[in-house]
């Protein structure tokens, strides 16, 4: 339906189509427009109607509420008069702007809380080089080709088209076992994790120690019981035997937090467990596409198909906010995935999925990863020599650096601990992780326990290219003596 109303061909006016909710009570003309008048003003203190936003014209709200016209323009005008309206020729009457008093802090925020100046956080890409122009040109293609029924509700696995590519570019560049009737499109790693924790059905989940402690709360979230996984200059497994459980959670290519990649022995004891007792092992492969000294360690997943789950997500290649990721799965637990994703918000947007997928057909997506590949390349070899051209802290060591976004910088047993290290780098206006949270079991305070390596997660994707320098600039200073 249409809400403006048409041009008059004496005096070319156009009514205003502005909508407006207000609980007016019945009663006398008077009143009613005392009452309209009392809905207004506190629709405007209360910030209903922001300053700015448009009224609907005396003649439309008059034929809203079922007052007179005459009733409206005379509230408007009190209103106006006490400063909460003002009339703009040409515009009608807008809410008035009005002095605005300290924000609220959120819950848990002081009012002293600000961005940090260095941001050496890990877990994000760089934003700014998010391939804008190549997005567009590929939304415009797909939509353009696409038939009108992809605007309606769709299939939980995704889109035909995503899978197919998704299913080539897996298959070509991780060595995954990709056929696109295994794959399932998702928003992401978590709803991924979550999605085959309640497929699972309350089952027993090892987890990589250290590992990322909110990966193990969605864990729970969802119905299962985390154990430890122990991980070693080897990767995860240490200790011999693997613990009774129905699923293992691993980053074989670049582990997170310490950065090693799985050992092939511990790749075979992984699928070898697996086939032997039916257990799943469930492989977060968010960062494998960026290996900087070597050919790319191929996915575990194409070693055995039928016993891996493959995660994937553009998360780190374009941007979290596109909240496109992808599950391989086992040919048994396609349905249930399927099921369970219906369940859980029926499917995820087309149009970005339609927009990635001639992405990829188009190969400005691997254009780009290589692009990407070679900035954080650059990134990681101005860590390793700013590290090792200052005078930094005896016992400081860079680790994890073959591959990915981040580098765990180790810090000696003999010198101060995670957390005055942590409150230096605060001083410096420095926001870097420490391992120590990453253990299980951690909680507040400083997290690491004697014995237990101590160290710093850089990640080197945040900052944009030219805050990158004065960032490891503060780091230096942070680990010096």
């Amino acid at each position: 339906m249409d809400d403006s109303w048409p041009t008059s061909a004496a005096g070319e006016h156009r009514e205003t189509g502005v909508d407006l909710h207000l609980d007016l009570p019945p009663g006398t003309s008077q009143g009613r427009r005392a009452a309209l008048e009392r809905a207004l003003r506190d629709a405007v203190r209360h910030g209903r109607l922001a300053p700015g936003s448009r009224l609907p014209s005396s003649r439309r709200l008059a034929e809203q509420t079922g007052l007179s016209r005459g009733t409206v323009k005379a509230a408007y005008d009190q209103l106006t008069a006490e400063g909460y309206l003002t009339a703009r020729q040409g515009s009608g009457t807008v809410v008035a702007d009005r002095p605005q008093g300290p924000s609220p802090q959120p819950p848990g925020r002081s009012a002293a809380t600000r961005p940090p100046r260095h941001d050496l956080r890990p877990g994000s890409p760089d934003v700014t080089s998010f391939p804008t122009s190549a997005w567009l040109r590929a939304t415009r293609r797909a939509l353009g080709a696409v038939p009108s029924a992809a605007y309606d509700y769709g299939d939980p696995r995704g889109r035909a088209e995503l899978r197919a590519a998704l299913a080539e570019y897996l298959g070509r560049t991780r060595g995954v076992v990709a056929d696109p009737d295994r794959i399932v499109v998702v928003s992401g790693y978590v709803q991924g994790l979550a999605l085959l924790t309640a497929v699972l059905g309350r089952p027993v989940v090892g987890m990589e120690d250290p590992g990322l402690p909110f990966h193990r709360e969605v864990v729970r979230r969802a119905g299962g019981r985390v154990v430890p996984l122990p991980v070693d200059e080897h990767g995860a497994g240490a200790g011999g035997d693997l613990p009774r459980m129905d699923a293992v959670v691993v980053t074989p290519a670049h582990q997170y937090p310490t950065g090693v990649t799985l050992h092939p022995a511990r790749r075979h004891a992984l699928t070898d467990w697996a086939r032997a007792g039916g257990g799943l092992v469930i492989e977060d492969d968010y960062d494998g596409e960026f290996r900087y000294d070597r050919q790319p360690v191929g996915a575990l997943q194409g070693t055995a198909p039928d016993q891996v789950v493959y995660l994937g997500t553009a998360s780190k290649t374009l941007g979290p906010a596109l909240r496109l990721g992808w599950m391989v799965l086992p040919p048994h637990l396609v349905r249930p995935v399927a099921e369970a994703k219906l369940y859980s918000d029926y499917h995820t947007g087309a149009v970005g999925q339609l927009a990635l997928a001639d992405l990829i057909a188009d190969h400005a997506y691997d254009r780009h990863v290589r692009a990407s590949r070679l900035r954080y390349r650059r990134r990681r070899d101005l860590l390793v020599e700013r590290l090792e051209g200052a005078a930094v802290r005896p016992g400081v060591e860079l680790r994890g650096i073959a591959a990915g976004l981040h580098a765990l910088v180790s810090l000696p047993q003999d010198g101060p601990d995670e957390a005055a290290t942590l409150r230096r780098a605060t001083a410096e206006g420095l926001a870097v992780d420490a391992l120590g949270g990453h253990w299980h079991g951690a909680d507040g305070g400083d997290r690491s326990s004697p014995g237990r390596p101590r160290g710093l997660i850089v990640g080197y994707g945040t900052p944009g290219e030219g805050a990158y320098p004065a960032a490891l600039a503060a780091l230096t200073r942070v680990l010096r003596p």
